[in-house]
């Protein structure tokens, strides 16, 4: 198993980390990708891979922060972006995307300008990209319409959009992961997403600390917890867990260039 999504740099794994990485290799996770979300934390998380190659690492801007910092400085840091995605080290660009309907000092155009430059370094750099979107999923279709497509690919990230949604994104060539909402008893949308997409598109994800599943909802996530989503995806699928398991992980390792090691290494 391979957690595509997880925040394990946030502060809310500041007490326990070493016990959180511990128990989900106990769990039976080979691998973690953990996506930054702001330039402040691009160095430290490019040191984690040379510690152990489970753990991987995305570079990138998450929308949500943008109101953090100064427009003026965009240009900059995508700049230094840049200049650190052309040093190695990092299997992703992002987590980066759009939220709305609105960001207070993060408005559309920005947010949209920020991504176009995201995406064209994943161009520059044949990565793939980690993306966000959270009710905004028309100006995301649009700008996809329109914006040259990153070779290897998108990741749309804990993905939420319906089917017809997902249908858009497939043509695009989308890959999709799901996260701990497919679990929830209220979920509907997703499911229905989960049952149109092929196969070899698909991976699962925690966004740990974030949407923790049944039975730990409202608690903080973990990359541990990645079995009982794939146990709700597989129902949904009606397929044994184990065979999804691999099938995702074999995904995961493909996206990502085969960055994670394998099982048997």
């Amino acid at each position: 198993m391979i957690d595509t999504h997880c925040h394990l740099d946030a502060s809310r794994f500041d007490p326990d980390r070493d016990s959180v990485v511990a128990r989900a290799w106990a769990a039976g996770l080979h691998g973690i990708l953990i996506p930054a979300v702001g330039p402040d934390t691009w160095e430290p998380l490019l040191t984690l891979p040379r510690k152990d190659a489970r753990i991987q690492v995305g570079l990138g801007i998450h929308p949500q922060f943008l109101p953090d910092l100064p427009a003026e400085d965009d240009g900059a840091h995508l700049a230094r972006l840049d200049a650190l995605l052309s040093q190695g080290g990092a299997v992703a660009v992002g987590e980066c995307g759009l939220d709305g309907p609105s960001l207070p000092g993060a408005p559309l155009e920005r947010q949209l300008a920020v991504l176009r430059g995201h995406l064209a370094l994943a161009r520059k750099y044949g990565l793939p990209v980690l993306m966000h979107c959270h009710r905004l999923h028309p100006a995301m279709m649009e700008f996809l319409k329109a914006e040259a497509w990153p070779e290897a690919g998108i990741l749309m990230h804990s993905y939420s959009g319906g089917a017809e949604l997902a249908r858009f994104y497939i043509q695009k060539g989308c890959h999709f992961s799901f996260a701990g909402p497919v679990t929830w008893a209220e979920a509907r949308k997703p499911l229905d997403a989960l049952r149109v997409i092929p196969a070899d598109r698909l991976v699962a994800e925690t966004d740990s600390p974030d949407q923790a599943p049944t039975p730990f909802r409202g608690q903080r996530s973990e990359p541990g917890y990645l079995p009982h989503i794939l146990a709700g995806m597989a129902h949904v699928l009606g397929e044994p867990v184990e065979a999804l398991a691999q099938r995702t992980t074999e995904n995961a390792r493909r996206l990502f260039r085969e960055a994670f090691p394998s099982p048997s290494r």
